[in-house]
């Protein structure tokens, strides 16, 4: 049973047509300008900068791109994903500008699908989503879903654990270009619910490439220069993510990780291979990944024992138990989504794969 493997395959196995099918998407457009501030027009920035990613892309062997808008026009939010989807795009990728009534904060930041309960992160939900309320028969289309509450919002947590993992490892790609290529300040990765990335079945992000409501920042998104090195850098990170994910074989997994013992004033490195019993497959339940570091006895388990990690394209992956029982595992398994990790399924690792 390697589902984690078997699952990406499934469902990121390159389209049949051979081609690595990316949707651009400029936010706003049209009616909604997104926001302004100096002069400076998201609607505008955001579909020039989309449109040059696209070109770069294009030159590029074995790349297919749609844009959910080429020109100064108005996409319903729900529609955008639907291109995407019905494309049966490999990559959903949004590109927006950030702005706030404090001219102050400046710096990029990417965001994936998911729930993060801090005040700011929620606002900039709330502002991106915002543009449901312009669409004719929102109330029917989005069923109830009010983008000015956050309980409207928590409501909308990713489905497909795959499809966030993939996203993060994008977004951390697309973020490190940005600060160590183009030496621009970083917010970070961040896991936000918004409609556009939910709608989505495959992996995407939404990127905002900086404050326009920052004077120095908004003049550099608003220029040429500054377009094209944005452009360029997202468009490697898009490059990096189909040769990671489409060109090669799978990636094996790092040795599997258990945080040191009381005993111990090392870490322990298990070879997954000399773990197996006989090579035959050793189980996990993996509970879910993220991009920081959890302490393996912290509350983030909710009691549960026996936790352990692998870090791979910095993302930590968590897993509880250890079996080569297929039944034991099973129990293990409804054990933890018992315990409040509803999205816990069973991971195989043998001869150092997983």
């Amino acid at each position: 049973m390697t589902l984690l493997f078997a699952g990406v395959f499934t469902v990121f196995g390159q389209s049949k047509n051979d081609k690595f099918i990316v949707v651009l998407d400029a936010g706003h457009g049209g009616k909604d300008p997104g926001n302004s501030y100096h002069g400076f027009v998201e609607k505008e920035i955001a579909l020039k900068t989309t449109l040059l990613v696209g070109e770069l892309l294009e030159k590029e062997k074995g790349f297919e791109v749609i844009y959910t808008r080429k020109s100064d026009t108005f996409i319903e939010l729900s529609n955008r994903p639907k291109v995407a989807n019905k494309a049966k795009a490999d990559l959903f990728v949004s590109i927006h500008c950030n702005s706030v009534s404090n001219h102050g904060p400046e710096g990029t930041e990417t965001f994936v699908m998911g729930l993060d309960r801090s005040d700011m992160n929620l606002e900039v939900a709330k502002k991106e989503n915002s543009v449901i309320l312009l669409e004719d028969d929102y109330k029917q289309t989005y069923k109830g879903f009010d983008p000015k509450k956050p309980e409207s919002m928590i409501g909308r947590v990713i489905a497909q654990e795959e499809n966030l993992y993939n996203s993060i490892n994008l977004a951390s790609t697309i973020q490190d270009n940005f600060t160590f290529n183009l030496n621009r300040k970083s917010r970070g990765v961040k896991q936000q619910p918004l409609w556009v990335l939910d709608a989505a079945v495959m992996p995407g992000v939404l990127i905002e490439l900086g404050f326009l409501s920052n004077k120095a920042e908004g003049e550099f998104l608003n220029s040429s220069e500054g377009q094209n090195k944005m452009a360029k850098q997202i468009a490697q990170a898009i490059i990096k993510y189909k040769k990671e994910y489409f060109n090669e074989t799978f990636l094996e997994e790092k040795p599997l990780v258990t945080e040191k013992s009381k005993n111990q004033n090392t870490e322990q490195v298990v070879s997954i291979a000399e773990n197996s019993a006989n090579n035959q497959g050793l189980y996990r339940v993996q509970l879910f990944a993220t991009s920081k570091k959890r302490n393996v006895n912290s509350s983030d388990f909710k009691g549960l024992k026996n936790i352990s990690f692998t870090f791979e394209n910095n993302l930590y992956k968590y897993y509880y138990g250890n079996t080569s029982n297929a039944d034991e595992v099973k129990k293990m398994c409804q054990e933890a989504k018992d315990n409040g990790f509803s999205d816990a399924f069973i991971v195989t690792f043998a001869e150092g794969k997983i």
